[in-house]
């Protein structure tokens, strides 16, 4: 019986499908291998909040951003360096949500759908994921103002008198922390994990003008300085801010007041003069004569101008005492005029005021003329309102009789009383300064009394003031009228420290 041999071909070939399959099913497996450890990690390529953590686990990621993200943010405050640490104001990352975010971006819903692209090379682009953080902004500017700005804010300092001199040593400008606007530029540095650095917002601001009591100190220490043994009084307001400094001393020592202190007004009278002449003109320049002689009077401080004006445009019989009522009325009760001023001129009456009825101080006041250094201010702080808002004591007083441009008349016309000494000493070159000064010699030939009274205009503020100096013996021109220049030039450096 015949017996068919079995093909040694055939095993061959199944011997080969065999290998065959056992390779592809090795090859998957070593595919699913690989692909599971791809899975595990972070995509190539992927960044979170800019910080690259692709290839690497879950939990590798969160410790880089951890390290990246908690170290120190400099802060630069001027020339100082704070290392600020994020933790302290809270600051913490939300892995899980960031995480969330990589495996959306990944599209890894299923591990089948994601193999099947791993085998194809269809992967997503790497995610670039936002950081994902929180802080307390509570606790950050409690951080800035209880841990920078309370340490490194620097006050403005004012101006400093300088001891034995009318100047004024500069002051240091001030610095502070801007709170509002240092949070945003810390936040942004917080949340990125290079650009750390931040450059603290600062606002500085121009040290303040001295205080008007130091002014005060300043002016009385000056008047000792340079030995000034008789009766000072000296007024300055503020034309900003209506602050006031007023004082009598008497040998160095203040005196008490109220009541005022009378001092001979001397040429100062023709102020309150020039303001009852305006009161009864009509219009801005005063027709003919009447303007010649405005200006004679003030601009060269002359006697028989005022009377002129008294006589005519006043009242030819009364026309001081009318001077002295319009002073009444606007509650100058310490300033009067008596008598006109040419020799021999009888004393229309007699005034008992406040300031001449004190028995403990006295300067021997002219019963002719007489007034305070804080009345002169303010009837010149009067005119000058009057020209910037046609308002005030003088409209008040007088409606419809003195004008705004009529106030500004008159205060150009004290403008051009130019003697280069006094007030006008005390200033720069250029300085508009509005003033009538006086002086009367005595009896016995010799100056007992020197004033000046204006309004001073400077690029650091106007003011008024008025200084009335008097010795019972002899005031030498000289020495008198350089204190007057120094006591103003102390009042400009306070209002101007470095403009001069």
């Amino acid at each position: 019986m015949f017996q068919q041999r079995v093909r040694p071909t055939l095993s061959l070939v199944r011997l080969f499908a065999t290998f065959a399959l056992l390779g592809a099913f090795g090859l998957l497996a070593f595919q699913l291998v690989s692909y599971s450890r791809f899975r595990a990690l972070l995509p190539p390529g992927t960044t979170i909040g800019g910080v690259p953590v692709g290839g690497l686990t879950r939990q590798q990621a969160a410790e880089r951003l951890t390290e990246v993200f908690n170290r120190p943010v400099e802060l630069r405050y001027g020339d100082a360096v704070i290392h600020f640490s994020p933790t302290v104001v809270g600051f913490t990352l939300d892995i899980d949500t960031m995480m969330a975010a990589v495996e959306q971006a990944g599209m890894r819903t299923s591990f089948w759908a994601g193999f099947w692209d791993y085998l194809w090379g269809k992967m997503p682009p790497p995610p670039k994921v936002p950081l994902v953080a929180h802080y307390s902004e509570a606790r950050l500017r409690a951080y800035l103002e209880s841990e920078i700005a309370a340490r490194y804010d620097q006050p403005p300092v004012p101006p400093q008198p300088v001891v034995g001199t009318v100047q004024f040593k500069p002051g240091q400008p001030g610095m502070t922390l801007d709170i509002d606007r240092a949070i945003p530029l810390i936040e942004r540095a917080m949340y990125s994990p290079a650009e750390r650095t931040v450059d603290l917002p600062l606002n500085r601001s121009v040290p303040p003008r001295p205080s008007f009591h130091n002014l005060r100190v300043l002016l009385q220490q000056t008047a000792k300085v340079e030995g000034f043994d008789g009766i000072m009084g000296l007024y300055l307001l503020d034309l900003q801010t209506g602050e006031e400094i007023y004082f009598v001393t008497d040998n160095g020592r203040e005196v008490p007041m109220p009541p005022d202190v009378a001092f001979t007004a001397a040429s100062t009278i023709k102020i309150p003069v020039m303001v009852s002449v305006f009161r009864r003109v009509d219009g801005l320049n005063p027709p003919g004569e009447v303007g010649r002689w405005l200006e004679e009077m003030v601009d060269k401080s002359g006697n028989d101008p005022a009377d002129w004006l008294m006589e005519n445009v006043i009242d030819r019989e009364r026309g001081p005492l009318e001077v002295s009522n319009d002073m009444r009325a606007l509650g100058l009760e310490n300033t009067f005029l008596a008598g006109y001023f040419y020799a021999g001129a009888p004393l229309l009456a007699i005034y008992r005021t406040p300031a001449n009825q004190r028995t403990d101080i006295s300067t021997d006041p002219d019963p002719y003329n007489q007034t305070t250094p804080a009345e002169m201010g303010t009837l010149l702080a009067d005119l000058y309102k009057c020209s910037e808002t046609g308002g005030g004591a003088l409209a008040a007083a007088f409606p419809g009789e003195i004008t705004q441009n009529e106030c500004r008349r008159m205060l150009d016309l004290l403008a051009r009383n130019k003697i280069g000494v006094l007030l006008e000493a005390s200033v720069p070159e250029g300085t508009r300064v509005a003033h009538k000064h006086g002086w009367v010699t005595g009896p016995d030939g010799a100056i007992h009394v020197i004033s000046d009274a204006g309004v001073v205009y400077t690029p650091g503020g106007n003011y008024v003031l008025a200084i009335y100096l008097y010795r019972k013996d002899m005031l030498l021109w000289d020495y008198g009228s350089n204190l007057l220049a120094d006591l103003g030039e102390a009042v400009y450096n306070y209002f101007n420290p470095a403009n001069k």
